[in-house]
């Protein structure tokens, strides 16, 4: 009993004498990604013009499901994807008169225009000037742009696939409002949230992937 008691003691005292050095390396190794963050920080916000309008400045503060996202590497736990998407589904807001199919040729105009609220490195567009939804950027739509990006799913012949029936208007409505509703961490940006579009503009997208007569559902 007294040899088994020595070398468990022993033992310890020796995991003890290994572990230490490789906490200690942990350590330093968090406390230096830490100081690179703040730097990298730093570096990002002193490239921003200073004279830009404080509430657009307002928009480069994470809310909490930013934060989140970039906590977990925008790969969160199970219990953490369920606390985002019920936090921002309740952000949601549908126009005044509850219509979400609008006008198709609008919403092509949305789609096609990248321009708007930038509040750029040199020089940010003026007040007032019209945004879009810069679409094409990341989905194809219509077959008449050729030059469109492949981060988000095709979304040619959208409502010929799936149809124009309340569900799908509903879901398409929801998902440009917000579309960390369905897929927390998502790429894809959060137009209605912060009034990037207002309700009524996402109707026009929305008509834009549904209608029949929309240059997403022909060839």
């Amino acid at each position: 009993m007294k040899t088994f008691a020595f070398t468990a003691g022993f033992a310890a005292i020796l995991a003890g004498a290994v572990t230490a050095p490789h906490a200690q390396a942990a350590d330093r190794t968090a406390s230096a990604d830490k100081t690179l963050a703040a730097q990298a920080e730093q570096v990002f916000r002193s490239g921003f013009r200073r004279d830009n309008p404080p509430y657009w400045m307002a928009r480069i503060e994470q809310d909490e499901a930013m934060r989140l996202c970039s906590q977990y590497k925008d790969d969160p736990p199970d219990a953490v994807r369920r606390r985002i998407e019920a936090a921002q589904r309740a952000t949601l807001r549908y126009p005044v008169d509850g219509k979400l199919v609008g006008d198709w040729r609008e919403g092509e105009k949305l789609a096609s225009s990248g321009r708007g609220g930038h509040i750029g490195f040199i020089q940010p567009d003026p007040p007032g000037t019209p945004r879009g939804g810069n679409c094409y950027a990341c989905h194809e739509l219509a077959k008449k742009e050729v030059a469109y990006g492949t981060i988000g799913p095709s979304l040619r012949h959208f409502g010929r696939l799936r149809g124009g029936g309340d569900d799908v208007v509903r879901y398409a409505y929801e998902k440009i409002y917000n579309s960390n509703i369905f897929m927390a961490c998502t790429n894809m940006p959060r137009f209605g949230l912060h009034s990037w579009l207002t309700p009524e503009q996402i109707t026009h997208l929305v008509a834009f992937l549904i209608d029949p007569e929309s240059p997403v559902n022909k060839d």
